[in-house]
């Protein structure tokens, strides 16, 4: 009998493992597909029986391929619908609170378009097609090794009648359009006219011009709903960040609303819309618990009554802006006073927007979306790095010092990471800055695209960068960072040269009861122990 070959047998394994992850992965997008339908539509009851049916799926799934994380998560997800279904009209705010924390959950439970690693770490890719329609046929080559090698697929065609015979065949996730296609003046643009006037499902474009695009080609773009236009150049890794953004399924994190209103019946109803739209709200009745409330609920919103007893809102607005750590947060008045020059007053005192009393349901959900996607924006400004878009260095280290916090009482497993891109120095002297600063965004964009949701990446400095990854031991870290390794070591730099390599080398450390004060430190030694080395390598503590 002729023996099996070992080697083998472990790539079978590995292969059906990926298989069954796959299965598993493809069901959660379809899971968070139908939950960003049951929000848009306003919980209709059709809808949360499509998400029911999904779930149940997941459950089959997960327990036939035993994935314990995915079944715990769809488990829950189906026991909290089944519950808000039963009740119908009135569902209990608490159950449906539950149902969106689980299902945000849920949405972090895998990397990002990765699939080398542990299915409970796999990210939700797109199942579509990236076009690629150009004229330039060098470059459109161009841009379909650097989206294939992100984990995009792609289908190029450089004629009108070929883009629109592959639209019959399959819809794209996205289109990356030549704005005068074949050369034709504009013909790219009336190509995607055509496609929008055919009741096809919506897609986002991205426009490319070869040339200078005036204000009347832009403005055509525009009115032929591009979502990006790239004028003369295409920068490979900010092509990549948008493809990134236009096919992204994970849902919107859900917006933190405080509400402070004395009247128990107005609160209840204000707390019943905002979550009905998809938010998490607290509300409080007495207005001397707004500290507590603050450092408690963290809220992104505050909507707060005018008149109250024992203050009012101008007096309590000030109140909470005397305070640093909430001068930023949008507070939006509510209030019957309809007195134009009071208005201007109260938000003249600290207020952000002022809404009169009775409010449609539909008014006041787009005033606190609009406010709080402003409040993101800012802070992302404050937070985030202007390179890259991670967290600058002080925020990382506040998300590190955050998560060591809420791991040690708990016992869960905490690891840090740091990353340096080898000879980085070489780099920027053979290519030139601009290449360099390219080389750090594309090493930004595969920690992205390879790291959950619930882990935190910053850029500490330079070509350096950090990784808080949460719920996580040694062992996975050191196996997800080394994978990413190998892989960015493969991926083709570009300059006006010469395409080239670049690699990192990286530290890992786990928390453990005499390092959690100093990860940062210990993980740098090992950073440097790993440059030491040879560098291109992970090294972890048990290596020191």
């Amino acid at each position: 009998m002729q023996k099996k070959n070992p080697a083998s047998s472990r790539d079978q394994a590995t292969e059906l493992k990926r298989y069954f992850a796959k299965r598993v992965t493809d069901q959660v997008r379809h899971v968070i597909g139908i939950w960003r339908l049951v929000v848009d539509e306003n919980w209709q009851t059709h809808r949360l029986e499509d998400l029911l049916e999904s779930t149940k799926k997941l459950i089959r799934y997960a327990q036939h391929f035993q994935e314990e994380s995915h079944l715990k998560l769809a488990r829950a997800i189906a026991l909290s619908l089944e519950t808000i279904m039963d009740a119908g009209d009135e569902p209990d705010q608490m159950i449906i609170d539950e149902l969106t924390n689980t299902i945000e959950q849920l949405s972090g439970t895998a990397l990002r378009k990765n699939d080398s690693v542990p299915s409970s770490q796999q990210a939700i890719t797109p199942k579509k097609s990236i076009y690629v329609a150009m004229t330039d046929a060098e470059l459109a080559h161009k841009l379909e090794r650097q989206l294939e090698f992100f984990g995009f697929r792609t289908i190029i065609t450089q004629t009108g009648d070929e883009f629109k015979e592959k639209l019959k065949t399959q819809e794209p996730a996205a289109i990356i359009m030549d704005v005068n296609l074949e050369q034709q003046f504009m013909y790219g643009i009336e190509l995607i006219n055509e496609y929008l006037e055919s009741n096809a499902p919506d897609v986002e474009t991205i426009f490319y011009s070869d040339q200078d695009a005036d204000i009347h080609t832009l403005l055509m773009a525009s009115r032929a709903k591009a979502r990006y236009f790239h004028n003369k150049t295409i920068e490979m890794s900010k092509i990549v960040e948008e493809i990134e953004d236009i096919t992204d399924v994970s849902p919107e994190t859900p917006y933190r609303v405080l509400v402070v209103e004395d009247s128990k019946t107005q609160a209840f109803r204000i707390e019943q819309i905002l979550n009905n739209s998809g938010m998490i709200t607290k509300a409080i009745l007495d207005p001397m618990l707004i500290m507590d409330a603050l450092e408690d609920f963290q809220p992104e919103i505050i909507l707060m009554d005018m008149y109250m007893p024992v203050c009012n809102g101008m007096e309590l607005a000030n109140v909470i802006r005397q305070q640093p750590r909430y001068v930023s947060i949008p507070i939006v008045f509510l209030s019957a006073e309809d007195d134009l020059e009071k208005q201007f007053d109260a938000m003249s005192k600290g207020g952000d927007v002022f809404l009169t009393k009775p409010i449609k349901a539909n008014h006041l959900i787009t005033a606190v979306r609009t406010k709080g996607q402003r409040a993101r924006q800012l802070l992302a400004l404050v937070n985030q790095d202007s390179l890259t878009g991670l967290l600058n260095h002080t925020s990382i280290l506040r998300e590190l010092q955050n998560e060591v916090n809420k791991a040690r009482p708990k016992g869960t497993p905490l690891c840090f990471a740091m990353i340096d891109i080898d000879h980085f120095k070489n780099i920027n002297d053979t290519y030139g800055h601009p290449v360099g600063d390219r080389v750090i965004k594309n090493l930004a964009m595969f920690l992205k695209q390879r790291l959950r949701k619930t882990d935190f990446i910053g850029r500490y400095g330079g070509e350096e960068f950090a990784v808080v990854l949460t719920n996580t031991a040694l062992r996975d870290a050191y196996t997800i960072f080394d994978e990413i390794r190998k892989r960015f070591s493969q991926l083709k730099q570009s300059s006006d040269k010469k395409d080239f390599h670049v690699t990192f080398s990286c530290g890992v450390v786990e928390m453990d009861d005499v390092n959690y004060k100093n990860m940062t430190v210990v993980c740098d030694e090992i950073l440097y122990d790993a440059k030491r080395g040879g560098r291109n390598r992970v090294c972890h503590r048990q290596e020191l």
